[in-house]
């Protein structure tokens, strides 16, 4: 079974991007055919900074290794350094229609937020659904947000196969409810865009500053709280066992509970968390060409792969002439 995922170099990478991808990635590299790979041309619809994305691409792909993904045992890449994806891209574009990708509601949540509007956020679905088909994948590992987009890379594959012919494995979206959506220090989900993130790989002091902004409600410390409705509760969970939560969750519906009290357990707890993790990556950004070495392997294992698919593509739509 061949399970794909890629994550934005958008920015540094946060605790929502490691539990809501990164760690499911890393565990399926025992257990299944592994892609993996760094979506820079999906970062260009809302980073336009050659340095930043530069420097984001490399970082990202510190905090991977870093963080226990091993690239003997998974396909490990740059998006850009398979340029068949964009071939595929175009492709693909001929059989989708306008009406499909005017439905994806992450083009209309964009723009809600503010971001300008453009061909490239627009066609977005289309590209994702290049990556997957590109790689015949089978198991697309995503937050309930992106799950729309793997139902678009279905309907689109559905309909390359029936006007072409046979090319493509549909594949499937595996969704952990437990970390679906993990919400940001206001309580929607964590995100670059909203700016409400607790990085992984960041110092002491600015951790602490982002914990002690997550919002809670102003129930007065003599009263019961609801654990179920509490963005700090939310978060602590991903770092506790089922006994220390259902500690935790005793003290929130006695009285007493103090959110600051709180507040400081889980900085110490995500502090802890990573902590085995930091001197790897620091050895890793000391030596940024180790790691476009390993990258540029990962891109030509993957490429041996793209290729398969698009010589198939190729034939199925005329231009093998």
């Amino acid at each position: 079974m061949r399970v794909l995922s890629g994550i934005q170099p958008s920015g540094s990478l946060h605790i929502g991007n490691y539990f809501g991808m990164m760690k499911p990635m890393i565990a399926y590299q025992d257990r299944s055919e592994l892609f993996v790979f760094i979506v820079n041309l999906h970062a260009l619809t809302s980073l336009q900074d050659a340095d930043e994305l530069r420097k984001n691409t490399l970082t990202a792909a510190a905090d991977f290794l870093a963080l226990g993904l091993d690239p003997d045992r998974c396909y490990f890449w740059v998006q850009s350094d398979v340029a068949e994806v964009t071939e595929l891209t175009w492709i693909l574009s001929n059989v989708t229609s306008m009406g499909l990708l005017e439905r994806c509601h992450s083009y209309k949540d964009k723009l809600a937020k503010g971001l300008t509007p453009n061909h490239g956020l627009f066609a977005y679905p289309v590209l994702m659904a290049a990556d997957i088909l590109l790689y015949q994948s089978n198991l697309i590992p995503v937050g309930q947000d992106q799950k729309q987009h793997v139902e678009v890379t279905r309907d689109i594959a559905q309909r390359f196969n029936t006007v072409f012919g046979e090319a493509f494995v549909l594949p499937d979206p595996e969704i952990n409810e437990d970390v679906a959506v993990v919400p940001g220090l206001d309580g929607q989900k964590m995100s670059k865009s909203y700016d409400n993130t607790i990085e992984i790989f960041t110092d002491q002091e600015t951790l602490r500053s982002k914990v002690m902004r997550i919002v809670t409600d102003s129930t007065p410390v003599d009263q019961p709280k609801n654990p179920d409705q509490c963005t700090l509760f939310a978060l602590y969970r991903l770092f506790a066992s089922s006994e220390e939560l259902s500690e935790l969750r005793a003290r929130y519906l006695a009285p007493g509970l103090k959110y600051a009290e709180v507040k400081k357990e889980l900085v110490e707890r995500i502090w802890n968390f990573f902590e085995p993790h930091r001197q790897k990556r620091a050895d890793l950004m000391a030596h940024p060409d180790d790691i476009r070495d390993i990258l540029s392997r990962g891109a030509a294992k993957a490429r041996s792969i793209a290729q398969e698919t698009m010589a198939l593509v190729r034939e199925r739509v005329g231009l093998n002439y």
